[in-house]
């Protein structure tokens, strides 16, 4: 596993010292990956140096299996850093070098032999699946190929730890499901800890079982991901499953906005909760799927009940926050009961929502 503790990054000194990582304590248990977001500046570029250990923390500690290594000397460190992987936002691949080439860079430096490297390095491209793409160059590969080469090389030394700095950017849609997925897989087969630093939330969704959002060098929030996503106060699960821009219901409609809370959810909760109400429920939009083998997600219905506080009643009944919307978007949090629900939009729809009666 990997932990920091109090780890603290300053540029600088005196007057013109600028804090770029402030206290941050987190650690990433073994087989578990652990994503930080945040937007620019917020000090990721830097988190991920003081990982590794390029760069050195100004104060606090990088502990990988229980050894400080943020205390070692730089001797000392050179040994200790191959227990982490880094997979680099470029792919960092030589151009002049083959797939397998970029693979043996690491062994080459530890001075395995030649044999040895070779059975390494088909074990690594086989395992990434690129076995057939060995004597590619990287001119030759797609850019997931190319990642996938990354992966690879990252996984020559036998790091118990892998850093992925923005491992999916630029990558298409396709591609980066197939990289979150082998992720998903070496951490299960080789139980390591992953720390996959990024600023795309849906990859986070995809691939991460715990999440932290850096802001101005401070962790402000952070827990489970699925816990995260069933909190409707928490900004950072509604930043990863926001509220999309739904149809517009009948003028004579109230926007509510419901959220899934809890894993005990009917799926048929759009008639139960018509039924409870006694008024038709019309479902203008959904953003509902299963993350971590758990059903998560948020919905905009309209209703044309006016009693506020019978609606949190009946949802949360069902294992579901509901709060007003306000013309299609969602109301800031807070005690839904005691705000008015929003008027859906005075305007005919494009389509009809869909509407389940009681």
């Amino acid at each position: 596993m990997i932990a920091l503790e109090k780890l603290t990054k300053v540029y600088g000194q005196g007057p013109s010292a600028v804090t770029v990582l402030d206290n941050l304590d987190f650690s990433v248990a073994a087989g578990e990956i652990f994503a930080v977001v945040g937007p620019s500046g917020a000090g990721k570029s830097t988190l991920a140096q003081c990982v590794n250990l390029l760069e050195r923390p100004t104060s606090g500690s990088v502990v990988v299996n229980g050894e400080n290594l943020s205390s070692l000397s730089e001797e000392k460190l050179r040994i200790a850093r191959r227990r982490i992987g880094t997979i680099f936002q470029s792919d960092g691949l030589f151009s002049r070098r083959t797939a397998a080439a970029n693979v043996a860079l690491p062994l080459s430096y530890l001075g395995v032999t030649a044999r040895e490297s070779k059975k390494r390095v088909a074990e690594l491209l086989d395992r990434v699946g690129l076995t057939s793409r060995s004597n590619y160059y990287p001119h030759e590969l797609s850019g997931g190929q190319r990642q996938r080469v990354g992966i690879a090389r990252a996984l020559a030394l036998r790091p118990t730890i892998l850093l992925a700095d923005e491992a999916t950017s630029g990558l298409d849609p396709e591609s980066t499901t197939s990289i979150t997925t082998l992720l998903k897989e070496l951490r299960d087969d080789l139980g390591l800890s992953i720390l996959f630093i990024t600023h795309e939330m849906e990859t986070v969704l995809k691939v991460a079982d715990s999440v932290a959002r850096l802001d101005h060098g401070h962790i402000v929030e952070s827990g489970r991901v699925v816990d995260l996503l069933r909190d409707a106060s928490s900004p950072l699960g509604r930043a990863l499953n926001p509220v999309r821009v739904p149809l517009v219901g009948a003028s004579d409609e109230n926007a509510w906005v419901v959220s899934y809370t809890s894993s005990e959810v009917p799926t048929d909760w759009v008639t139960r909760l018509s039924g409870t109400l006694s008024t038709p429920v019309s479902l203008l939009g959904a953003s509902i799927e299963t993350v971590n083998g758990s059903v998560v997600g948020n919905a905009t219905i309209g209703l044309r009940s006016s009693d506020a506080a019978a609606v949190v009643a009946a949802a949360a009944a069902l294992g579901l926050d509901a709060r007003p919307g306000v013309h299609g978007v969602e109301a800031s949090p807070g005690k839904a009961a005691d705000r008015a629900p929003g008027k859906a939009a005075d305007r005919t729809p494009d389509r009809e929502p869909a509407e389940v009666a009681a």
